[in-house]
């Protein structure tokens, strides 16, 4: 009787200061968008999940928001405790820094991790962008005089060099078990809350400044029918001249942000889409904690 090799599986988080490429990785590795990109910082505001499964391995890898210094507001605090909540269970911490770069905010993203009991590996991202790279082996040695790592892995998420080695790192450390997923899963999140991302991904990028991150988006109805999937989404913003910006002259901005969307979602669901966009306003809802929460942080 020929026996069954054993299956791993379990689940790592990918912690760091905003901007340093976790969902860029977590999209790389799984080979789906899972989560959104844009260039900006603090896009990520959810604990998402992304399903890497290969024969007898599967990692659950779990995004975080970028945890960063100072409470500016409600929705920054709540942010930091979904970054940190989401360390609960977790098998391997992967805290990723940018490559050349060590700010106050990676000291106290690292401060946060040094009473974990498990392992914590070191993912030094966008090598590809340092101009010296004589530079990369003296900046890890710096990095790694400041705490122990389980491993260290030089990466660059955007052009998928080296995640392999990701790969087996955390693969090592899996414990044996069953599936935590179906294996022709990818995400633990619905089309309805893809769809409301999406659209935030699209006025993250098409709008300048502060305005995104005053910003929220709210699925009212998804109806998937036969022919096509139906989706109505309110955008929030915090103030009234923020909503004009939004809309634009003529109505011209809320158009694009909803094509840009609308194409987007359609190549995802492999299906015809129908998205309908309104604005409308909750003032300064970035500062109340329950206003945050209501709107699904």
């Amino acid at each position: 009787m020929t026996q069954t090799a054993p299956t791993r599986a379990g689940m790592v988080a990918l912690v760091g200061r905003p901007n340093v490429g976790k969902s860029t990785l977590v999209n790389a590795l799984v080979g789906e968008k899972v989560s959104i990109v844009t260039p900006k910082p603090q896009t990520t505001r959810h604990r998402i999940i992304g399903v890497l499964t290969e024969p007898g391995l599967q990692i659950a890898l779990v995004d975080t928001p970028g945890l960063h210094t100072g409470q500016r507001s409600a929705l920054n605090r709540v942010l930091n405790e979904t970054a940190m909540a989401s360390l609960s269970g977790i098998d391997v911490v992967l805290f990723m820094i940018e490559a050349g770069f060590w700010r106050d905010e990676d000291v106290a993203a690292l401060a946060r991790l040094e009473k974990l009991q498990m392992p914590v590996g070191l993912v030094v991202n966008k090598i590809d962008r340092m101009p010296d790279k004589d530079e990369l082996l003296p900046f890890i040695q710096s990095v790694c005089e400041r705490r122990e790592f389980a491993f260290v892995a030089p990466i660059s998420a955007r052009k998928s060099r080296n995640l392999k080695a990701v790969i087996d790192e955390c693969a090592s450390r899996m414990p044996e078990g069953p599936f935590l997923f179906p294996e022709d899963e990818y995400t633990d999140r619905t089309l309805r809350f893809i769809a409301a991302e999406t659209v935030r991904e699209k006025l993250t990028m098409f709008l300048q400044q502060e305005l995104p991150y005053s910003a929220a988006v709210e699925i009212e109805s998804f109806e998937n029918g036969e022919e096509q999937i139906e989706i109505h989404a309110c955008i929030w913003v915090s103030r009234e001249n923020h909503k004009a910006i939004v809309i634009g002259k003529g109505g011209l901005m809320l158009k694009k942000i909803g094509r840009a969307a609308r194409l987007d979602l359609v190549e995802r669901m492999d299906q015809r889409v129908d998205l309908r966009l309104w604005v409308k306003v909750r003032e300064n809802w970035i500062d109340s904690e329950a206003s945050v929460r209501d709107l699904g942080h």
